[in-house]
């Protein structure tokens, strides 16, 4: 078995957790989820089971929620701060269990949030930093987000791009929220994809072509969809009245699939099946897909089970389980 490392490992430092619910102590929905799962806190116990997988380590991040979700854009970056300076510790505690960490944001404060991805990577070692598919609801694509991405293209590390969303998002429009998890479910895939098409039709891959972000869950519903998504999206303007897309493809250098390509995308399939996966390795590609389990909230045993289970040759079974880390994180592993 080669080195295995696990690109999407959530964790909640001690001293970022306490912050994080001293400010907002009603965490709802999501904050029930998070403190029931005791390896987000529980080293011994996280530990105990990295050992079972041989030489396989994490690149941590934070998990939900979102900071810009909980806090006011003032408190949402000293959360950040904070959260960025504890990973940092973990790191340097312990380079052989998390040799990296995606650092938080709080993208409510832009500018802040430009300076701490700079301070981040520069001095506390980060190689990127984890953003939301929505900043407390509004769309990535606004041109306020650009610097972002402009200062994430400069330093040539990559984007973790996490779907949130909550109950507070109803399935029909007669009901006031979402019910039987079908927020989690159902709509962080969605709002994945739709995050991802919208930053191609805006045009930022060709402002920024070193930019490159890395998408849970194995790219949402792209590669399942990529038919209404290709020839699907090609006719776009068709359907629409009140507003002219007429020149929103034909203002991109190359076909707008190209973008959806050029994506990362993870294995953290909640430890589903070979014939999805490879429906997400075929689309993006060996030098594309990256190993992830989203644990402790998903499982590792399985997802490895599955990427095995691909059958693909040694040398490409490499690049998931290690191979393209190394080549967006700059890290021999």
């Amino acid at each position: 078995m080669s080195t295995i490392v696990d690109i999407y490992c959530h964790i909640f430092p001690n001293s970022y957790f306490q912050e994080m619910t001293r400010v907002a102590p009603k965490l709802e929905n999501i904050g029930k989820r998070l403190r029931g799962v005791t390896k987000l806190f529980d080293l011994d116990a996280r530990f105990k089971e990295m050992d079972e997988f041989g030489d396989y380590r994490e690149i941590i991040s934070l998990p939900n929620p979102a900071i810009e979700d909980i806090a006011t854009p003032e408190v949402g970056l000293q959360l950040a701060r904070i959260a960025n300076d504890s990973m940092a510790e973990l790191c340097r505690k312990y380079p052989q269990r998390f040799p990296a960490f995606a650092a938080a944001l709080c993208l409510t404060d832009v500018e802040g949030s430009v300076a701490e991805a700079r301070r981040a990577v520069k001095d506390l070692g980060a190689r990127g930093v984890l953003i939301y598919t929505n900043v407390a609801g509004e769309p990535l694509d606004q041109p306020k987000f650009e610097p972002i991405f402009a200062a994430m293209a400069e330093l040539d590390l990559p984007i973790w791009l996490h779907p949130v969303g909550t109950a507070a998002m109803p399935d029909y429009p007669t009901e006031k929220k979402s019910r039987f998890e079908m927020w989690w479910c159902f709509h962080w895939p969605y709002e994945t994809s739709v995050a991802m098409v919208r930053m191609v039709f805006n045009g930022l891959f060709d402002r920024y072509p070193k930019l490159k972000i890395i998408t849970h869950h194995l790219g949402g519903m792209i590669p399942y969809y990529d038919g209404r998504v290709g020839a699907g999206l090609k006719v776009l303007g068709q359907r629409t009245s009140d507003e002219d897309y007429s020149n929103i493809l034909s203002s991109l250098k190359r076909p707008h699939m190209d973008y959806l390509h050029e994506f990362y995308a993870d294995t953290a399939m909640f430890g589903g099946g070979v014939p999805a996966t490879r429906c997400g390795y075929e689309f993006f590609g060996a030098d594309h897909v990256v190993y992830a389990t989203d644990t402790p909230l998903g499982p590792i045993a399985p997802t490895i089970k599955t990427v095995e289970g691909l059958g693909v040759a040694p040398a490409d079974e490499r690049k998931i389980l290690c191979g393209n880390a190394e080549k967006l994180l700059k890290m021999k592993f």
